[in-house]
């Protein structure tokens, strides 16, 4: 399967990052010399996606202007200047600007580097992965121990067919969310106009036994505080000498 379509979710205030984010959105934020948000947008790219769904709100005018230089997709924007929407909420209002086929979701502060050459990426691997059939979502995870700037916590438990089960509930087969998924639209139909977070509909798969997940290839980083800038490019740079 090649998924044409996906949103980003770009909206939130990034107050652990500040002083940085009291003067650029956190997604504009350079790592590696490289806005964060342009690794998600050129991940999909890469795997064949056309047209994505950016939302914004905090710095909204510095964002729409980044995003209209971005020359690799065709760019939405979702606008939440008059009130965020959570990021459930941000998600459902997104959905409603793109069509009912899969569609990738990508936090905008989370990316991974080294994969492997010559094999289907990442986001190509999840969209072979999913099948709507059997799932309301298909999550990207990875192992803690090749994560940097996590908490050190494990997300969910992965089953041997792939199915995700929190992990506070199992205790094993522990894995990190990699802040990436596929889902059937559908799923948000019933979602609230107002602001939500989107670990209900998770813990809502769950229980129907249709939440999955496939392992990342490669290291993730996120970048949540200033400090941690420093960290993923001191990994940046150890994974480039190593090529």
């Amino acid at each position: 399967m090649t998924i044409k379509q996906a949103m980003v979710l770009a909206a939130g205030l990034g107050t652990r990052m500040r002083p940085i984010t009291d003067t650029i959105p956190k997604p504009l934020v350079r790592i590696a010399g490289k806005p964060m948000i342009d690794y998600a947008l050129d991940a999909l790219a890469d795997a064949g996606v056309e047209q994505v769904v950016v939302n914004v709100h905090h710095h909204a005018d510095q964002m729409e202007a980044h995003l209209r230089n971005y020359r690799k997709l065709e760019i939405l924007i979702s606008d939440e200047r008059e009130a965020l929407m959570n990021n459930g909420g941000g998600l459902a209002k997104g959905l409603k600007l793109l069509g009912r086929d899969p569609v990738f979701v990508m936090n905008s502060d989370l990316f991974w580097i080294g994969e492997t050459q010559g094999r289907p990426t990442n986001l190509q691997r999840l969209a072979g992965f999913f099948d709507a059939e059997r799932m309301d979502m298909a999550m990207l995870c990875v192992a803690l121990e090749k994560t940097t700037g996590h908490n050190g916590k494990n997300d969910f438990g992965l089953a041997d067919d792939g199915r995700l089960s929190r992990y506070r509930d199992v205790a094993q087969n522990g894995v990190v969310y990699a802040g990436t998924l596929v889902m059937t639209p559908a799923v948000l139909d019933d979602a609230p106009d107002d602001a939500f977070n989107v670990n209900t509909y998770y813990d809502k798969s769950i229980a129907k036994g249709r939440l999955y997940g496939t392992i990342l290839d490669g290291h993730w980083l996120t970048v949540g505080t200033p400090e941690a800038v420093g960290e993923a490019e001191e990994t940046i740079r150890t994974f480039r000498a190593f090529a």
